[in-house]
């Protein structure tokens, strides 16, 4: 389970980088959108946001309501439901209007969604020439609460909305190329890695196994020949003057423990709120048992911690234990 208000990558996401071709997913593996994209010759990199739950097909919903339908339609009937859900009111402009279709096409996804309603349908309002919800309204589609914000706050004058942009971490495409090719290779390549501790930058030899991501930056989990252990690197810490000279492995590199170790970190309010504000902090992280339990890998956990302020003065939250499981994966 996630937290239920960053949906970040450290849980059910995973971030890949892939080749020109086709990937072969498990059936319970769907895609649900593309982050990042840059076109390197012979490789092309995408930083893909998979969802482990197969009910998680859509960009809004999490029911099955719209499943049978062809993807452009489903996205302007699930639209028009959340129109309905967050406003109570709809009409055939706000479809017009917001996927340039015609009125007929229009008219045609709204009596779709009218048949799928049931006696629970919006009702139209001849005076105010709008389709009204009742009480017995229920939406067919179910927002995460990414989708719920994505939508409330792309709302039109007179009811504009803003947000606080978000810094963009971006990376050198070329060194990706070159990390990813010694990975697929299995092999060690040499870089030059800056400290950001002491600001050094010297020749080093790797042995990139996977990319992961804190849900803010990407990370390389690598083998670190002078250190004979497994570390985290930051590829924009890699300089793009690089030597990237490469050379086969002399013996099979030992079991990663830490990324096939399992870890559950359980979650509660800070001890140091009062009741009524422990009972805030359940009901927006969407507790439903004493602690939250989230689940990753252990070679994350640091991050997971770091990312969700945890070490901070003025928590919400807080550790109440943490439990380790070890896993196989399938990977080395």
């Amino acid at each position: 389970m996630l937290l239920q208000r960053s949906y970040d990558l450290l849980q059910n996401n995973i971030v890949i980088l892939c080749q020109r071709k086709a990937m072969q997913l498990t059936a319970k593996m769907k895609v649900g959108g593309v982050k990042y994209a840059h076109d390197s010759i012979p490789y092309i990199f995408y930083t893909y946001i998979f969802y482990m739950d197969d009910t998680r097909t859509s960009r809004y919903s999490t029911s099955m309501a719209f499943d049978d339908l062809k993807h452009a339609q489903r996205e302007r009937l699930e639209y028009l439901d959340q129109c309905l859900t967050w406003r109570g009111m709809a009409n055939r402009r706000d479809l017009v209007v917001r996927f340039e279709i015609s009125i007929a096409q229009a008219a045609l996804d709204f009596r779709l969604y009218l048949e799928r309603s049931g006696k629970g349908a919006p009702v139209y309002d001849t005076g105010r020439k709008t389709y009204l919800t009742g009480p017995e309204f229920i939406p067919l589609t179910t927002a995460n609460p990414n989708m719920m914000a994505e939508f409330l706050l792309d709302q039109p004058s007179p009811h504009p909305a803003g947000s606080l942009p978000r810094l963009e971490r971006r990376n050198t495409p070329e060194v990706i190329a070159q990390l990813y090719r010694a990975m697929h290779s299995k092999m060690a390549i040499k870089v030059c890695y800056i400290s950001m501790t002491t600001g050094d930058s010297e020749a080093q030899w790797i042995v990139p196994t996977r990319f992961a991501s804190d849900g803010e930056r990407l990370h390389l989990r690598a083998y670190s020949c002078r250190r004979d252990a497994y570390r985290d690197y930051l590829p924009i810490r890699i300089e793009p003057e690089s030597d990237f000279s490469c050379r086969k492995l002399t013996s099979p590199l030992p079991n990663d423990e830490d990324w096939h170790t399992l870890t559950r970190i359980h979650l509660r309010p800070h001890t140091n709120l009062s009741a009524a504000q422990a009972a805030v902090v359940r009901r927006e992280y969407g507790f439903a048992d004493e602690t939250l339990c989230i689940e990753t890998r252990k070679a994350l956990e640091f991050y997971a911690a770091r990312r969700w302020g945890l070490d901070q003065s003025g928590a919400r939250l807080e550790i109440a234990k943490v439990e380790y499981e070890a896993i196989t994966d399938g990977f080395n």
